[in-house]
């Protein structure tokens, strides 16, 4: 097996290719920064490094929102791509666990998979989710869904299905209440409720201030 730093360059050139001209809300540089933060808090939490650095790579080689609701796609591609590096069968198992497991998708699911590496690369991504990033990855994701920013009269779904998440089309601020807001009490690492705290409080602030420009108070 060749050694983690070149698995590691192997694998993120494999994704800038795969998710070049992706939505600008998934591309290669979320990717980027999810690996990044997954390498800091990891730096804090009992992991193994090589299966976070993977997992935060891979997490989203083909999200099932782009294709067709399809979650079979990217642990599938995963698998088939770290089986040419001759990455372990354990190593690519839990890889593959992380890319099937770390979703949200509603946030009423019950968890049937958890791992060390999973709870970091899972607040990572969450991370990304929220705070000054996250705001701007929901509205382009809006935009790219031609959903409207926000509509008085639609009310937050909080007790969605994952078929009901995945078919949404709310405004992109019920979206913070149905998801973004929920994060800073789902995070599962201390490194991440830590992290999470600032972010929060960013979203928050924003709202404020939204709901006031909203109405023409400011």
């Amino acid at each position: 097996m060749i050694n983690h730093a070149q698995i590691i360059t192997a694998t993120v050139d494999f994704v800038k290719k795969e998710l070049e001209g992706a939505e600008g809300g998934h591309d290669w540089w979320h990717i980027y920064r999810v690996w990044q933060q997954a390498k800091h808090i990891a730096a804090a939490e009992p992991a193994d490094l090589l299966i976070v650095e993977l997992g935060a790579l891979l997490h989203d080689i083909a999200d099932s929102k782009f294709h067709n609701g399809d979650e079979n796609i990217g642990p599938a591609k995963a698998v088939a791509f770290l089986q040419t590096l001759d990455v372990p069968a354990a190593i690519i198992t839990q890889v593959e666990n992380i890319i099937r497991h770390i979703s949200f998708k509603g946030g009423n699911q019950e968890k049937t998979f958890f791992s060390a590496e999973l709870a970091v690369v899972q607040d990572a991504d969450r991370l990304d989710a929220i705070g000054a990033i996250g705001i701007a990855r929901a509205f382009n994701y809006g935009g790219f869904k031609n959903r409207s920013l926000y509509d008085p009269a639609v009310k937050p779904n909080m007790q969605m299905t994952k078929e009901a998440y995945k078919n949404s089309t709310a405004p992109t601020i019920t979206h913070f209440y149905e998801k973004l807001l929920l994060l800073k009490d789902r995070m599962n690492t201390a490194t991440g409720k830590k992290l999470a705290e600032e972010r929060h409080a960013f979203m928050e602030v924003f709202l404020e201030r939204f709901y006031k420009e909203w109405e023409g108070e400011i």
